[in-house]
């Protein structure tokens, strides 16, 4: 778990992970469409950070969100450039969410689970807070993804981490099962995070990944500069993609067949 207040994360996040506004359109668009047919008024963006989803996840649904975070820097971040005030942002940790049960229809998480202390006392958390009928969407990376992470074959040194700290999709449906929220769809998204792959190497270097904080400084610079001779002696007009697991959860069995 990584506490973000003792990191200088939060100052180079959003220039290390805002992917435009076609990224963003891509995850609304893509969540309401398994989420079709169901009423939204209120959403927790569960491990918000600087509140990248937040008034996205608002707007795209005409709802209410909670941006709760563990972190005072990342929450900062986000009250700075807040525009809609159906959001607020609250501290808070996901294995003791502080909001009454049943109190909201949609618990988004991305990008957080891997932050959890407790995996299974945030999913009974998140199931607590969910009135009935309610879901849960985690856009995440896993374990079964690393090979495609576009940085892996340039630091190596970032696999072991990866594979300690993501979690696995079957450690995802089980998760959750057991705090009685269920699978009901899973797919991978595939973003495109940066326009070639110069671009992609300042983004790296903004400091906004929470797995190569922990390399040592040589390791983060060694891979840096292997990114960046990929970019010079390959000409590195490519678009760098990214894939990205999302889940959808509910509080029904069997929905399946009612939900895209």
């Amino acid at each position: 778990m990584t506490d973000y207040d003792q990191t200088d994360i939060p100052a180079g996040y959003d220039r290390a992970r805002d992917h435009g506004p076609e990224v963003l359109d891509l995850w609304m668009h893509t969540i309401a469409t398994h989420l079709e047919g169901h009423s939204i008024s209120r959403i927790l963006d569960l491990g918000c950070g600087t509140g990248r989803f937040s008034e996205a996840l608002s707007a795209r649904f005409n709802a209410e969100v909670i941006g709760l975070d563990p972190s005072q820097k990342m929450l900062k971040l986000a009250r700075e450039k807040q525009r809609d005030q159906r959001v607020r942002y609250q501290l808070g940790r996901a294995e003791a969410i502080p909001l009454p049960s049943e109190h909201v229809d949609l618990v988004f998480m991305s990008m957080s689970m891997h932050h959890f202390s407790d995996a299974i006392a945030a999913a009974r958390e998140c199931r607590r807070v969910l009135r009935p009928k309610g879901h849960v969407v985690i856009r995440t990376g896993t374990r079964e993804q690393i090979d495609s992470y576009p940085y892996t074959p340039f630091i190596a040194s970032s696999r072991p981490i990866m594979e300690k700290v993501l979690p696995s999709s079957a450690g995802i449906r089980d998760t959750f099962a057991a705090a009685g929220l269920y699978l009901i769809a899973s797919q991978i998204i595939t973003q495109t995070i940066a326009p070639d792959w110069s671009v992609y190497a300042e983004k790296l270097a903004a400091g906004g990944d929470s797995v190569l904080a922990q390399l040592s400084r040589q390791d983060f610079d060694d891979g840096l500069a292997a990114v960046r001779r990929h970019a010079d002696t390959t000409g590195g007009r490519r678009a760098v993609v990214e894939p990205i697991d999302l889940f959808v959860l509910g509080t029904e069995t069997g929905e399946q067949d009612h939900i895209r």
